[in-house]
């Protein structure tokens, strides 16, 4: 319910602020079943646009501890299915909550692979997550605005997801094929930014 109303309140928000987004492919989201969306990590701004695109789905979201130390914050991250995770020592639990959330079926999980806006390197814990749980992958990207100022002149932001990439439960996930399935999602990334723009780059705004 937190989450629902949550989402409302961010959507009439962006709505004032921009009023100029376009949801694309959301017909790629599964109709059953939970499942993993991942994106690259662009802006602040790119978690609350795809949560907005994949309504009426909801997910739950690793984000850093630090985060839960502010107590409102962390109180209203909590409420909004976040959990945290020690990005300097993650542990088995990075793992096994967001497996667990799955299986329970009723929440959707979101994951930024490269971890931060500051980084391109692909990591495997989405895969790793896909194989134990048994959900497929979204591919989604962002393009639009990267800072609040950028926000508010309404340019224009999109959502697009992709095909879902399904990783057999059997798979050995040695190097090779981690590395075979991250390429896979990269190059999805790669073909939606196409779709959307063909001369779109992405580059770090402060």
């Amino acid at each position: 319910m937190f989450f629902r109303t949550l989402r409302s309140i961010v959507r009439f928000l962006l709505l004032l602020l921009n009023g100029n987004a376009h949801y694309q492919n959301r017909e790629k989201l599964p109709k059953e079943g939970t499942f993993i969306l991942v994106a690259p990590h662009r802006t602040w701004i790119d978690p609350l646009y795809l949560v907005l695109a994949a309504s009426p789905h909801e997910f739950a979201f690793m984000a850093k501890k630090e985060l839960f130390k502010n107590p409102i914050l962390g109180w209203i991250i909590r409420h909004a299915h976040a959990f945290p995770v020690d990005r300097e020592n993650p542990g088995p639990s990075a793992i096994k909550t967001p497996v667990k959330i799955l299986k329970q079926g009723n929440l959707n999980l979101g994951i930024f692979p490269t971890g931060t806006r500051h980084s391109s390197e692909l990591k495997g814990g989405a895969i790793t997550i896909a194989k134990l749980s048994g959900v497929p992958i979204v591919p989604a990207v962002y393009q639009g605005p990267l800072t609040l100022s950028k926000l508010v002149t309404r340019k224009r932001v999109t959502v697009r997801f992709g095909d879902p990439i399904i990783i057999d439960r059997n798979t050995k996930l040695s190097k090779d094929k981690l590395k075979e399935i991250e390429g896979q999602m990269q190059q999805a990334f790669d073909q939606l930014d196409h779709e959307i723009d063909p001369s779109y780059t992405y580059k770090i705004e402060p």
